[in-house]
């Protein structure tokens, strides 16, 4: 598959090969966790029988082992099921295995048109057009998520260290010739809050996250998304980075990731 076609191509409902644009910046054979995260959000939403009136409020996902670039299998499951909220699993086994390497369950509500006030901010940010292209800190091969994703900071850059602010855009589909989703474009960017607002040196230092959860209280619009991160680390080695997700209309939810903090090498 072409990196332009997507970051998956579909092979039937719940199959998908992974393509080049998937790769990550720290190992050639292993994903980014930002286009499995996706693809099992929207596994929980495209689930058969599921329902039309409930919409992701949180997702959480298990990184159990690193993600290889190949075939994959997504599951689904209902965990529980009620009027007003249902919880649904979803999990990523790579053809071959009798494991998964990444596990997400989301808790999702009912939604109910306007039937509430809404209470939250606008606009904080600088608007994307506003703002330079940034690079990506540089990486080992040509091709992966760092070139599938257009990235803009407002504050901070992939290659300083402390609080980053990064506008985030998908050049290519989550899955090759289908439309790209409000959530896709959110659960993509949102595993990137440990590089945005690093704390300590990578070339230094590994700083992996074992997890990620992602809280949405508004559904995005629009093709941009903003993390604003800020990572915290005790010197025992373990660390938190705490994102402030945006669109363009403002914040829609928080982003966190714990992280294993060591030494290289």
């Amino acid at each position: 598959m072409d990196v332009g076609d997507g970051f998956y191509e579909r092979v039937d409902a719940g199959r998908f090969r992974a393509g080049e644009a998937t790769r990550g910046p720290w190992d050639v054979g292993s994903q980014h966790a930002g286009p499995p995260a996706a693809l099992l959000g929207r596994a929980v939403e495209e689930r058969p029988g599921g329902r039309t009136d409930m919409r992701i409020a949180r997702i959480t996902y298990e990184i159990l082992r690193p993600v290889p670039i190949g075939a994959l299998e997504v599951t689904t499951s209902v965990l529980r099921a009620g009027r007003g909220t249902e919880v649904v699993e979803a999990a990523l086994v790579p053809e071959g295995a009798d494991a998964p390497v990444m596990l997400a369950r989301a808790l999702r509500i009912r939604i109910a048109g306007e039937s509430v006030p809404a209470v939250a901010p606008g606009a904080l940010l600088p608007p994307p057009g506003e703002v330079a292209v940034t690079p990506f800190f540089p990486v080992p091969w040509e091709t992966g998520y760092h070139s599938a994703m257009e990235t803009r900071f407002t504050d901070g850059a992939f290659t300083e260290l402390g609080p980053g602010t990064c506008w985030m855009r998908m050049k290519v589909p989550l899955v090759a010739g289908e439309e790209v989703r409000p959530l896709d474009r959110v659960l993509v960017a949102a595993d990137s809050g440990n590089g945005i607002g690093s704390a300590v040196d990578f070339g230094r230092y590994v700083f992996v996250n074992g997890d990620l959860s992602v809280h949405l209280h508004r559904h995005p619009v629009g093709e941009w998304v903003c993390v604003e991160a800020r990572t915290s680390v005790d010197a025992a080695g373990i660390g938190l980075a705490d994102s402030r997700l945006h669109d363009e209309k403002g914040p829609i939810g928080r982003g966190a990731q714990s992280l294993f903090v060591a030494p290289r090498g």
